[in-house]
């Protein structure tokens, strides 16, 4: 069993990015501008918005942070949308999720600038990737991707299991997964809350990403002796040993299931990281121009 070390492989891109940015800007280029867009106070969104701040930052980006409180219209939001999209020394932008629930989440990543979206949410995005085009790739399966690929694991001819269809995970992983390139070229079943025969499905899973947003749902029994088993699961759950009165679980149970794998991401440590970093290279390809010419 080998740990899929999420922190290790997220430098290396990040310092990958950070030379890149040297370069650029060595030779009169422009300094990629990232802008965040932040609703409400909800204290998981605070840190991961920090985190990709601290990521500019360490690879040399520009970052702005738009903040309103909870109470914002979404006509609101939607102006602050179009003033971004207008705004040409910002390279790509991000509407941090979940927003409040007077907010229509769809009428708002629909309003992104497609060439902006560095998230990789907006329709047209998903279409060009489900095609095959040139896109912004949603940044956590594109950071599952990057591990899959450092590590060098097998995917060709594999069977990939992804539990949970979000839009934002599921979906695009089982869309990539299924290409032709590498990591790819698996036969790709996609389950979700109401499969019913899901413990049999996964048992022939060669590859299981977990993407569901249940607190250690995968166990054991699930999983077949070497799987390769991708968590992108994040929940905190309520631990009172803890300092800060939580725990930070994945939809993996780690203890039981590491064992039997070939190779496993933990949580925290993993795939999150992963996602920050794949959202900085989405941001250096929007300021080159790279995907929409």
């Amino acid at each position: 069993m080998q740990i899929i070390d999420g922190k290790l492989i997220s430098n290396q891109v990040k310092e990958e990015l950070r030379i890149e940015v040297e370069k650029t800007i060595k030779e009169g280029g422009k300094i990629p501008h990232l802008a965040a867009v932040l609703i409400g106070d909800n204290g998981a969104s605070e840190t991961y918005v920090a985190s990709k701040i601290k990521s500019c930052e360490q690879i040399g980006f520009k970052s702005t942070l738009v903040r309103r409180d909870a109470h914002a219209t979404e006509e609101e939001v939607l102006e602050i949308i179009n003033d971004l999209n207008m705004d040409e020394d910002i390279d790509g932008f991000i509407v941090q999720l979940p927003l409040p629930d007077h907010i229509d989440v769809d009428k708002i990543i629909e309003a992104i600038d497609p060439k902006k979206d560095v998230d990789g949410f907006h329709p047209i995005n998903i279409g060009r990737m489900a095609k095959g085009l040139p896109a912004y790739i949603s940044a956590t399966p594109y950071g599952v991707m990057e591990l899959l690929k450092r590590y060098e694991i097998p995917t060709a001819g594999k069977h990939c299991v992804v539990v949970g269809r979000s839009q934002i995970v599921g979906l695009p992983m089982s869309i990539l997964m299924q290409r032709n390139a590498y990591p790819g070229n698996c036969t790709v079943t996609l389950t979700h809350s109401r499969t019913q025969n899901l413990k049999e499905i996964t048992l022939q899973a060669d590859i299981i990403v977990a993407a569901l947003g249940r607190p250690e749902f995968i166990t054991a029994d699930m999983v077949k002796e070497g799987a390769v088993v991708i968590d992108v699961g994040l929940t905190r759950v309520v631990d009172a040993s803890k300092k800060s009165g939580f725990a930070l679980k994945g939809d993996v149970k780690f203890d039981e299931v590491a064992p039997k794998s070939s190779f496993i991401t933990p949580v925290p440590g993993g795939v999150g990281l992963m996602t920050v970093a794949s959202l900085m290279h989405n941001t250096l390809l929007a300021s080159r121009k790279e995907i929409y010419k």
